[in-house]
C-alpha cells in the first residue's frame, strides 16, 4: 500500500462508533435501559456511576490467542451484572473500518519502525477509539471503558495512563500472559482458525501455523513491568496471578478479586432441575424426592453420561484428539431434593458439593397459596408485584433481587470452576444463574422455563456463550412443569404476551438470546419483530409444531419442525453464529 493511499484512507475514513465487535451478544449490544441489564445492582446514582469510584479504563495487554477478548467479555458480564456502566472498545473495529471490508494494512503496520505511511494509519485508528472512550466516558456516564488491543510496548503503556490521566480516568492495564502451548493451542483452535487459509487442514497444525503468523507480524511485544502503573499480570489462564500498585479504590479492587477468580479454560456447565419431592408444594417441610422424583434423578444420571460420551466421540470423529472426559463436578443446594437428585452421580464416584446460597427463593406468606387467594388477600402488593416482578417482594419472601445478591459468592465459584460442571437446584436459582452467563434483562429472568425434560447445557466462547437443551425421554408428563412458586405468585399479563400471546420467552424472539419451552397441549403461535428481525414460532398437542425465522440484519434464516410427541435429543438454543460472524476477525493482530 503506497503512502498516497493510506493517507488517503486515513483522512477519509468515517467516523466510526459501534457498541459491538460482533451484532450478536448482549454484552456488547447493551440497550439504553441499563437498569434492566443489571441484577445484582444494590443503589443508583444520579450520575450512574457507582461506588463513588470515578471513571475507569481497563487496557487489555496481550499478543494475540491469549484470551484477552474472552476477559473482556467476562468482566463486562460481572460488572453489568454489579450496575457497573461499561462497554468494550476492540480496536480492530475501528482499523476494519478504516480500511473498508477486505482491506488489508500495511506489511509493517505493527511493526515499532513502521513507515511514516503506517504510522499516520495507526494514529488515525487510535485517534477514533480514544474519541469514542472519551465521549461515552463524559458524555455518556459511563464509568468503565476496556479498550481490548495488544498494546505491545512499554513506551506506548506510559504514554496511554498519561493520556488518560490528562483527562481525569484512572488506567488499569489487564496483560493476559500466556507461554503454555496446549492453552495457546486451545485457544487459537477455538476461534481463530475458522479462517478460510486453514480451511481443511489438521486442527492442531493450523493452530500451530497461526501462532507463528503472530510472531511474524507482531515481532516486539514487551510484557508489563513498569512500577509505576497500575496492573494485573494473568499468567497461563490463571495459574499465576500478579499485581501492582491497583489500591485506587474499591471498584478496582473488587475487578481484581473477579480476575483472581476468572480463567479461560474451556470448560461446559449444566444445569438441571432437582426430581420430584413428596411435599411439592412446601417450602419449610424440606421434603425427601418421591418415588417419582427418585426414578427422575436415574434417568436424568443416565442421559447427562452419555450425553457427555457422544460429545466426546462427535469430536474424535471430526479429527480432534482422542483425550478422556474433563472431570466432573456437582453442586446442589442444601436442600434435600437436590441432594437426593444427585445422588446416583455421587454412587458413580462424582464428587458432589452443597451450596447452602443455592437454596430456592423464599415464597414468604404465598407458600401454598393459590393465585387466586394471593390476589384477594394481597391485591396491593399483587398490583406491585405486576409493576417490577423482578424486584417485588411479598411479605416475608425473597425477590428475584434478592436472590442474586445472595448467589453472588457462587458466581465467582462458578467463573473458577475449572471441571466442568452440574447444578441441580430450583427453577428459580437456575433462571439467576442462567442470566448471568448468558446476560438476560431483569424483565425477562422471572419468566425463564426449565422444565423437568431438559438439561441445560453452557458452552462459554469468546464473543458470545452457547446454550443448548439435551431431552430427558420417559419422563412422565405431570412432573416436567415449573416450580411450584411460578403458578402461587401471578405474573404480570405484559410478560404472558411478550411475544405476541406466549405463554413463556421464545428462545428465538428475544434478543438477549433467553429461553423458553413450548406448551404441551395447546396449540400457540408467537409473532415478534425487532428491528429488521421478523419470525414466528408455532407449536401444537404432543409438541408437533414449527419454527421459522429471517433476518435482514445479517443473521441467518432458521427453521425447522417437530412432529408426533418426540423431541430431538439435543438442540440448539441459542446458535453460536460467533464462528461464522467473525471470519473477518481471525487475523487479528490487535
Amino acid at each position: 500500500m503506497d503512502t498516497l493511499l493510506t493517507a488517503e484512507i486515513a483522512a477519509n475514513a468515517p467516523r466510526y462508533r459501534r457498541k459491538s465487535s460482533t451484532f450478536i451478544d448482549g454484552i456488547h449490544d447493551v440497550p439504553s435501559e441499563v437498569g434492566n441489564l443489571a441484577p445484582a445492582q444494590l443503589y443508583s446514582t444520579m450520575s450512574g456511576r457507582l461506588f463513588h469510584s470515578g471513571r475507569i479504563a481497563i487496557v487489555m495487554v496481550g499478543l494475540p490467542a491469549r484470551g484477552k477478548t474472552h476477559i473482556c467479555v467476562s468482566m463486562a458480564r460481572y460488572l453489568s451484572w454489579l450496575g457497573v456502566k461499561t462497554r468494550i472498545f476492540h480496536l480492530g473495529d475501528y482499523r476494519r473500518a478504516t480500511v473498508g471490508q477486505g482491506g488489508h494494512v500495511p506489511q509493517d503496520y505493527f511493526y515499532p519502525n513502521a513507515s511514516p505511511a503506517s504510522v499516520m494509519l495507526r494514529q488515525k485508528i487510535l485517534k477514533k477509539c480514544r474519541e469514542d472512550i472519551y465521549g461515552w466516558l463524559n458524555h455518556e456516564n459511563g464509568q468503565v471503558a476496556i479498550y481490548d488491543a495488544v498494546n505491545p510496548t512499554a513506551s506506548g503503556r506510559r504514554a496511554l495512563a498519561k493520556e488518560f490521566a490528562k483527562h481525569d480516568v484512572q488506567t488499569l492495564f489487564i496483560e493476559s500472559f500466556v507461554d503454555d502451548q496446549e492453552i495457546l493451542k486451545e485457544n487459537a483452535r477455538n476461534v481463530k482458525i475458522s479462517s478460510p487459509d486453514f480451511h481443511g487442514m489438521d486442527p492442531d497444525e493450523a493452530a500451530k501455523r497461526y501462532l507463528k503468523r503472530i510472531e511474524t507480524k507482531i515481532p516486539v511485544f514487551e510484557t508489563m513491568a513498569e512500577e509505576e502503573l497500575n496492573y494485573v499480570k494473568m499468567i497461563n489462564a490463571g495459574q499465576a496471578f500478579f499485581y501492582n500498585n491497583v489500591s485506587f479504590n474499591y471498584l478496582s479492587h473488587r475487578i481484581v478479586f473477579y480476575l483472581t477468580n476468572l480463567h479461560i479454560k474451556h470448560r461446559t456447565t449444566f444445569f438441571v432441575r432437582a426430581g420430584t419431592a413428596t411435599e411439592e408444594d412446601s417450602y419449610k417441610a424440606d421434603a425427601p424426592l418421591s418415588a417419582e422424583g427418585e426414578a427422575y434423578a436415574q434417568v436424568m444420571a443416565e442421559t447427562l453420561m452419555r450425553h457427555r460420551e457422544q460429545e466426546r466421540q462427535a469430536i474424535i470423529d471430526q479429527g480432534g484428539p482422542d483425550v478422556p472426559l474433563r472431570p466432573l463436578t456437582i453442586w446442589t443446594s442444601t436442600r434435600l431434593r437436590t441432594i437426593q437428585t444427585a445422588e446416583p452421580l455421587r454412587e458413580l464416584g462424582y464428587k458432589v458439593r452443597h451450596r447452602s446460597q443455592m437454596s430456592q427463593i423464599n415464597p414468604g406468606v404465598c407458600e401454598k397459596l393459590s393465585e387466586r387467594a394471593i390476589r384477594n388477600l394481597y391485591p396491593e402488593e399483587v398490583e406491585k408485584h405486576e409493576l417490577d416482578p423482578y424486584h417485588h417482594r411479598y411479605p416475608r419472601a425473597e425477590s428475584y433481587h434478592d436472590l442474586a445478591v445472595r448467589l453472588e459468592p457462587i458466581i465467582l465459584e462458578l467463573e473458577r470452576e475449572q471441571n466442568d460442571l452440574l447444578i441441580i437446584a430450583h427453577e428459580s436459582v437456575l433462571r439467576v444463574l442462567y442470566s448471568y452467563l448468558m446476560h438476560c434483562s431483569t424483565r425477562d429472568i422471572p419468566k425463564l422455563k426449565f422444565p423437568r425434560d431438559e438439561i441445560i447445557e453452557i458452552i462459554p466462547a469468546a464473543y458470545q456463550n452457547e446454550a443448548k437443551r439435551i431431552h430427558i425421554p420417559g419422563l412422565d408428563p405431570r412432573m416436567i412443569p415449573g416450580s411450584p412458586e411460578d403458578i402461587r405468585i401471578p405474573v404480570p399479563p405484559g410478560l404472558e404476551d411478550f411475544a405476541g400471546g406466549g405463554r413463556q420467552l421464545s428462545p428465538i424472539s428475544i434478543p438477549a438470546m433467553m429461553m423458553g419451552s413450548p406448551p404441551s397441549a395447546t396449540e400457540v403461535t408467537i409473532g415478534f419483530a425487532t428491528g429488521d428481525r421478523k419470525g414466528s414460532v408455532s407449536f401444537g398437542g404432543d409438541r408437533k409444531g414449527s419454527i421459522s425465522m429471517s433476518n435482514t440484519g445479517g443473521l441467518r434464516s432458521v427453521s425447522g419442525s417437530f412432529s408426533g410427541g418426540e423431541r430431538p435429543v439435543t438442540e440448539k438454543i441459542v446458535n453460536n453464529t460467533a464462528k461464522e460472524m467473525v471470519e473477518d476477525k481471525v487475523g487479528d493482530e490487535d
